[in-house]
């Protein structure tokens, strides 16, 4: 059957199970565009304010469904607009989909009105990039990205089409899309009895997870694994979830604001078990000293993930998934009785506590555990208020969590929410933001209303930028630097000007009050925060600093 390029795109759309795409439209894309209005009824297009929240809630679509998310964009400046989301997807491992259209074949390379290199730009933060040329090679090319971004590690692939190619008639021929087969081929005997031998030898082990076992939807078998290993468990921002919260293994986040009885337990065991993480330096500290005392088992779907940041002692190349589950089989239940009554005592002595004088942070997250009764999808920005999170809501299942770790990019979390808002109507989705992470694309609060999307978005507002400030504190004798956000933007009018519904909270009964109401609304509710500038988030582990050395503030209070 003869169609034209951008038919093709929305076939090969189609044909991979594509229900919702996000984006904004222009000159270079409109064919793909005018398609899709054809097919208005079989894919859902989602126009956000910026290039960038479409992006962002591609992102967040693919995080809370394990699905590939996609976003389109236009030439030029609408292309670039998708760097971020894409770069912010490219570190956290998310599989996304991103179609630009450029100018025509005979404009590239001239300056063209409009035109940019996107693919050369956006090379280093994809797992791969195509330029389709000729309409002849569209489909396959369509069809190869979204294997690429969903294979193995997932990632962002990108697809820029030039205008005449999405003009184009070629014959196309529709294909049936099988599902991508995890990694097994990797996983050797050799490897599994190894770390057996390693497991059953150890006497204090840890267990450290991370994204990779989100990604794999690993929870049972890691749950099975923790309780045949018997060892306490600690997680990265992006493994929250993969591990229940609450289960009584499990000891808190690692590294620079993780606790401090994951810190001090991972540099008194024996043995550390990896699980799907990367190690990056949040989590380590300085790596010369990171888990000094023990050996590192590390099992991951990356082969290039292994002895890149930490030298392991042994490893597993493979689908977290199925690695446990091969495990499992050939594991005996362990005794760490007296290992494990360390670590728990630990837990006693060293909570997760904040000053209960008033409105704070950690407070509003325990508040909307509370209320949410921890069932919420809880996004964030990037910051304090990102750390609080991660911190004081116990995430009981995966995907729960959605939040930039790798890139650490503010911007983020308005559009990741309705991502996942819009992929997930009957969940509860809550973005919780900094001022200074809100200012940047809160604009996207007039695509929740669009939308009609009951999403809840929390302002925590110190008027300042908290965590940049929280350096400043500690590291850079109080200068201040262009950090105190002292103006008159008015969060509740900014949010009825965009058609939501504001409420200010300024005490810890008006912002349950008004949680209470925004968790029963239909439509979208800002809730702005009032906090203390200088409230700060402990523990902490200095720059350069071993993660044994973490402190909070009665360290410093006791140093003084």
């Amino acid at each position: 059957m003869q169609m034209t390029g951008a038919q093709i795109v929305i076939e090969c759309l189609k044909e991979q199970g594509v229900d919702t795409v996000f984006g904004y439209p222009g000159g270079a894309i409109l064919n793909v565009y005018d398609e899709l209005y054809r097919h208005r009824h079989e894919i859902t297009h989602i126009l956000t304010s910026h290039e960038q929240g479409a992006s962002h809630a591609a992102d967040g679509y693919a995080r809370s469904t394990g699905k590939t998310g996609v976003c389109l964009a236009t030439s030029g400046p609408g292309a670039t607009n998708l760097v971020t989301g894409i770069a912010t997807a490219y570190m956290d491992s998310v599989p996304m989909v991103a179609i630009t259209c450029n100018v025509g074949v005979s404009l590239l390379g001239k300056d063209s009105f409009q035109e940019i290199d996107i693919a050369g730009i956006t090379t280093p933060i994809t797992k791969h990039n195509f330029i389709v040329k000729e309409v002849g090679k569209l489909a396959e090319t369509i069809r190869r990205a979204f294997r690429i971004a969903q294979k193995g590690r997932p990632g962002p692939v990108l697809v820029d089409i030039p205008k005449d190619v999405t003009a184009n008639k070629t014959e196309f021929y529709p294909v049936s899309i099988e599902p991508e087969e995890r990694c097994y081929d990797a996983i050797t005997e050799e490897a599994l009895n190894q770390a057996v031998d390693m497991i059953q030898s150890a006497q204090k082990p840890y267990l450290f997870v991370g994204g990779g076992a989100v990604i794999s939807e690993a929870s049972q078998e890691l749950l099975e694994f923790v309780e045949k290993v018997q060892a306490p468990v600690t997680d990265s921002l992006m493994g929250k979830g993969a591990f229940d919260g609450n289960h009584k293994l499990y000891t808190g986040m690692l590294g620079m604001h993780g606790t401090k009885t994951s810190n001090y337990g991972v540099s008194e065991c024996d043995l550390l078990i990896a699980v799907g993480v990367r190690f990056s330096d949040r989590v380590t500290g300085n790596a010369k000293k990171f888990a000094q005392h023990a050996k590192i088992l590390q099992f991951d779907v990356d082969p290039a993930e292994i002895n890149k940041n930490i030298v392991t002692d042994a490893h597993i190349i493979g689908d977290i998934k199925e690695i446990l589950s091969r495990l499992n089989q050939r594991l005996a239940r362990q005794d760490h009785t007296a290992w494990i009554e360390k670590i728990l005592a630990y837990k006693e002595k060293y909570p997760l506590k904040y000053e209960d004088t008033g409105l704070s942070g950690p407070y509003l997250v325990e508040e909307i555990y509370r209320q949410t009764n921890g069932d919420a999808t809880i996004v964030t920005e990037v910051g304090q208020h990102q750390m609080w999170a991660a911190q004081f809501y116990q995430y009981k299942r995966p995907r729960t969590l959605i939040t930039s770790g790798g890139l650490g990019t503010m911007g983020y979390g308005l559009g990741a929410a309705i991502g996942a808002q819009v992929a997930n109507p009957d969940k509860q989705v809550i973005n919780i933001a900094g001022d200074g992470c809100f200012r940047m694309n809160m604009n996207e609060i007039a695509t929740a209303v669009r939308q009609k999307l009951p999403l809840v978005q929390i302002v925590v507002n110190n008027h300042v930028l908290g965590m940049v400030r929280q350096w400043q504190t500690l590291f850079y004798e109080q200068h201040y630097s262009a950090t105190v956000l002292n103006d008159s933007v008015d969060f509740v009018k900014l949010a009825e000007a965009l058609g939501a519904t504001g409420y200010r909270a300024a005490t810890k009964e008006e912002f349950s009050q008004a949680l209470q109401k925004a968790l029963a609304s239909d439509m979208p509710v800002v809730i702005d925060c009032m906090v203390g500038s200088d409230d700060k988030v402990w523990p902490m582990v200095a720059p350069g600093a071993a993660i044994s050395e973490a402190f909070d503030g009665d360290d410093i209070k006791g140093q003084a």
